[in-house]
């Protein structure tokens, strides 16, 4: 059952009454403005620290607006607390010091209404620093209740499709998306200070690339062709380099048509940057220092805990490739990882079902019995080549690609390569995806020819990464779903 109920509808008919009340006596219920003298987190930081007698001998006027989330009435006076967007403060009203009028009509006011107050600071017997209030307005009628104070709001169905109530009665969900502003503000500044420069590249596509996914479909009515929701900035980036930007990144909204589950939303943000005369070994350093650095600032240690476990990101990390991974922690023994029936055979004995070729066989391997023992920060690199189109090839092992995924708690947060730049190599590579595609593989890429016309005019050596921003976010504020860090997640319609 929804936190807000049906049952409320009379509640929302009394407000709606008063509403009417304020109005037919004059008096505006939803203010134009209304000034402000101080913020509630600044009157703490500055006098919380007061004794009572030097609060008594202040003469300063404070005026403050917040929502009233609690009232306590006693007689000829009444306590409330206000609430704004960076704490909440105590207010004292007396019907001596406001009137006989006003004090009736806070008194009629609602939870949840916005109010303007000014008055002088004091404590509280019980030593609380509280305004004693000598006027109190009303600034913005709430016409829904709150749910109810002690219960909170609890059903996750409710508090993902209606996160403005979940904002409003749950403190700690507004530091979750202040630590999420604070980690993108933090990597901006680590990108900017080795001469990144932040671009921003198209979201509707021509032709959907940079990844291995299932791209969501539009139609342009003035141009007249199918456009497509970006799965990745990655192809867009790269002709930044091709054209001399040899440092860029994009903080990119990315959409893919895919499932939905605790690490997945069809509507994600991914950090992607590109870094020229580098390849994946100079990234994985700069990666660890990302880490390390985010760590620092944002939660002022390079240690923390994530949903029962201590994670380190103090560097370096290990570094296994995807074979060597397979055998050491998965327990896949070398013979079965070189024989496609052995393998087959193995998967069906641990239950592990499987669509595609052999490759991705052993990907469904990985995902089952090497991932979820990724706790600790761990690189997995030298990929089979046929998992990644975009990747420049080993040059002792065609077979394999320079590219390396981090895993930390057990998921993926990130993926780079060191960027093919053969055009001839890249053509080949799109045809055999479209081949895939013209078979019904509906992830696979599509041929893109002009990021070929673009790789002709020559791109350096390179390197490029993508990093999950929603799941770093996750990381570091302990969320177990992915929807707990993005403010509005997909959801069925209601």
């Amino acid at each position: 059952m929804n936190d807000i109920k049906e049952e409320s509808t009379e509640q929302i008919a009394g407000r709606k009454a008063k509403l009417a009340d304020l109005k037919a006596r004059g008096i505006n219920p939803y203010r134009h403005r209304f000034k402000v003298s101080h913020r509630i987190e600044e009157i703490i930081e500055r006098f919380e620290q007061l004794e009572t007698e030097e609060l008594e001998g202040m003469e300063e006027e404070f005026t403050v607006a917040g929502r009233m989330m609690t009232r306590r009435k006693h007689g000829r006076t009444t306590f409330l607390d206000l609430k704004d967007g960076t704490g909440s403060l105590q207010i004292y009203a007396m019907r001596d010091d406001l009137g006989t009028e006003e004090y009736k009509d806070l008194l009629d006011y609602d939870l949840g209404d916005f109010l303007g107050v000014e008055g002088k600071l004091f404590r509280t017997r019980t030593g609380e620093l509280t305004i004693k209030s000598s006027t109190v307005s009303l600034v913005s009628k709430a016409l829904r209740p709150l749910p109810e104070k002690w219960h909170g709001l609890k059903d996750v169905e409710t508090r993902y499709r209606q996160r403005y109530v979940d904002l409003i009665v749950n403190p700690e969900v507004k530091k979750v998306f202040q630590a999420r502003s604070l980690i993108i503000k933090k990597i901006r500044r680590f990108l900017d200070d080795r001469g990144f420069l932040e671009v921003e590249t198209p979201i509707l596509q021509h032709l959907p690339g940079g990844a291995v996914a299932r791209p969501f479909k539009t139609h342009h009515n003035a141009l007249g062709i199918d456009l497509y929701l970006r799965i990745a900035p990655e192809l867009y980036l790269k002709r930044l380099v091709v054209g001399g930007m040899e440092r860029v990144y994009e903080v990119a909204k990315n959409f893919r048509n895919e499932g939905i589950s605790k690490k997945h939303n069809p509507e994600f943000t991914l950090l992607e940057f590109y870094m020229a005369y580098a390849d994946y070994n100079h990234l994985m350093t700069l990666t660890e220092e990302l880490f390390e650095f985010l760590a620092r600032e944002v939660l002022g240690s390079t240690s923390l805990d994530y949903q029962g476990q201590k994670i380190d990101l103090s560097a370096p990390w290990p570094r296994y490739t995807y074979f060597q991974a397979l055998v050491e922690i998965g327990g896949v023994s070398a013979d079965i990882l070189k024989n496609d029936d052995k393998a087959k055979e193995y998967a069906l004995s641990r239950g592990i079902d499987w669509e595609g070729d052999r490759h991705r066989l052993i990907e469904q391997l990985f995902d089952e019995l090497v991932e979820p023992n990724l706790v600790q920060p761990t690189f997995i690199k030298d990929y089979p080549a046929q998992l990644s189109p975009l990747s420049k090839t080993k040059e002792d092992d065609s077979s394999l690609v320079e590219r390396f995924e981090l895993y930390i708690g057990g998921w993926e947060l990130a993926n780079a390569y060191t960027e093919l730049n053969d055009p001839q190599e890249q053509e080949e590579r799109f045809r055999e995806q479209a081949q895939k595609r013209d078979e019904g593989d509906l992830e696979a890429h599509m041929m893109d020819a002009d990021y070929i016309r673009a790789l002709e005019y020559s791109m350096p050596p390179t390197a490029g990464e993508g990093i999950g921003l929603d799941r770093l976010t996750m990381l570091f504020t302990d969320s177990s779903n992915i929807r707990e860090v993005i403010l509005f997640p997909q959801l069925r319609p209601e």
